[in-house]
């Protein structure tokens, strides 16, 4: 697995105590306890308990406040495998990884667009199904799950929930791979319980390296950072070997100071929490692998 891997996500329709419906999928029904498909209830309490000042925000400072709100909170890998079969929704609040960083923040940035009575777990948890699966919708299958962040962007793109900029902003297109998933298979608690869906993520890694990938060179990137806004999904870029492949994600943050940075969660092998991190131009630097970034902009 790469230094900080984000192709890698696998979930599911989720069990909660009411009968509550999920993109056409009975929570109810998939039969996961409430705490399996939501942990850190303290943490989410608390953020709700500071959801008034956030919610006037434009959506993407909004994200971004949210994400800074979730600094110090621990890093933890595989978040997502939390059954053996049944794959739902879910939420962390108490240990974050990279993917789950940025889809958390953006999910309870959407969350606030509705009544203050609906700001709970399982409203939380429907926009972490808008946004973690194909089309918005958990059919009951893992192959459902947008498990590589490029996939991902397209996907939400296309649905008019993300604009990516990368390509605006001066993206060039560069030979791609996808294969995180196959090679690690034994990582992946879904997919070393259930053999037969290393068939359907082969032929989706496939899909996935057979699109176009534009990313933005690392040096460029201090020349753009402009361009970029507080809450901008940014995704990193890798070399493997000859060709590209998305390693890591985080969020775009701009301090009063005007620099931006990188904020993420951060592996146990540097810091172990989510953190704000240094300029972002400066931090493609501090890993050679790094080859540049994607950046997407929450448009709802």
């Amino acid at each position: 697995m790469p230094k900080h891997s984000v192709f890698l996500r696998p979930l599911f329709i989720l069990g909660l105590i009411a009968s509550v419906t999920l993109g056409g999928v009975t929570a109810h029904a998939a039969g996961l306890p409430f705490d399996t498909v939501f942990k850190g209830r303290k943490q989410f309490d608390s953020m709700v308990a500071q959801g008034d000042k956030w919610k006037s925000l434009p959506i993407g400072q909004r994200v971004a406040e949210i994400g800074r709100a979730l600094t110090g909170t621990r890093y933890k890998s595989f978040t997502l495998e939390i059954d053996d079969h049944i794959e739902a929704p879910s939420v962390n609040f108490a240990a974050l990884d990279c993917w789950t960083f940025f889809e958390t923040s953006l999910a309870f940035a959407r969350m606030l667009d509705e009544p203050k009575e609906n700001w709970t777990p399982q409203t939380m948890l429907k926009y972490i199904e808008l946004d973690r699966y194909r089309g918005g919708t958990c059919t009951g299958s893992y192959l459902s799950r947008l498990h590589y962040l490029e996939d991902w962007l397209h996907d939400n793109d296309r649905r008019g929930l993300v604009k990516d900029l990368t390509r605006d902003l001066g993206g060039v297109s560069a030979p791609h791979n996808a294969v995180e998933m196959t090679k690690a298979w034994k990582s992946y608690r879904y997919m070393k319980n259930n053999p037969d869906l290393r068939a359907g993520i082969a032929r989706m890694e496939a899909r996935v390296a057979s699109e176009s990938l534009y990313y933005i060179p690392k040096s460029q990137v201090a020349g753009i950072e402009s361009r970029i806004q507080s809450g901008d999904i940014i995704g990193i870029c890798s070399h493997d070997g000859h060709l590209i492949g998305t390693a890591h994600v985080g969020l775009a943050y701009r301090t009063g100071d005007g620099v931006l940075h990188f904020m993420h969660a951060s592996s146990p092998r540097n810091y172990g929490k989510v953190v704000l991190d240094q300029r972002l131009s400066d931090y493609l630097y501090h890993f050679k692998s790094d080859a540049g970034i994607l950046v997407a902009r929450p448009l709802r």
